[in-house]
């Protein structure tokens, strides 16, 4: 399993992530996200969401409903398991029918729901590694275009480095 470690420094730094995720991210891509309570996993799916054309004040954690469906350049199902009481209540939301919708699904807390993951999927974890920053430790799993990967890490090296230049 190929993987690459990326750093942010601040929030601004997450939205790049997310804006050079969104551009390696294709119709049917499944994102498992892990970190700990504040750690930015919804702020990097805002960040990615506003680079889909969809607002990203619209992007809400959607802990208390499971799910919200945002619609862009590519559809976005963003799904939270935190509150899932198993697989089978996120079997019960139909997850296997938005994975074969054409749009991006993205799960925080993945790992309550692993039985429900797809075989192919990016997986994200991040770490908490001072107030403002965070360490993304980014897993291509399966049949995912590992080259995608190295992609990512150079364009967001770039563009991270070309905004932090005196």
């Amino acid at each position: 399993m190929p993987s690459i470690t990326l750093a942010s420094r601040n929030e601004q730094d997450t939205d790049r992530l997310g804006a050079a995720l969104a551009a390696r991210l294709t119709a049917g891509s499944v994102v498992a996200l892990e970190g700990p309570l504040g750690a930015g996993k919804t702020r990097l799916v805002q960040g990615w969401a506003a680079a889909l054309g969809i607002d990203p004040k619209d992007v809400s954690s959607p802990t208390f409903v499971l799910c919200h469906e945002h619609h862009g350049r590519l559809d976005l199902y963003h799904f939270d398991a935190y509150r899932a009481k198993g697989p089978a209540e996120f079997w019960d939301l139909g997850i296997d029918e938005y994975y074969d919708a054409g749009g991006i699904v993205v799960i925080e807390w993945a790992s309550r729901v692993a039985e429900c993951l797809p075989a192919s999927r990016w997986e994200i974890a991040i770490d908490v590694v001072g107030p403002d920053e965070r360490r993304f430790r980014i897993t291509t799993v399966g049949d995912v275009d590992a080259a995608a990967m190295a992609r990512l890490e150079k364009s967001y090296t770039s563009d991270t480095n070309r905004h932090t230049s005196p």
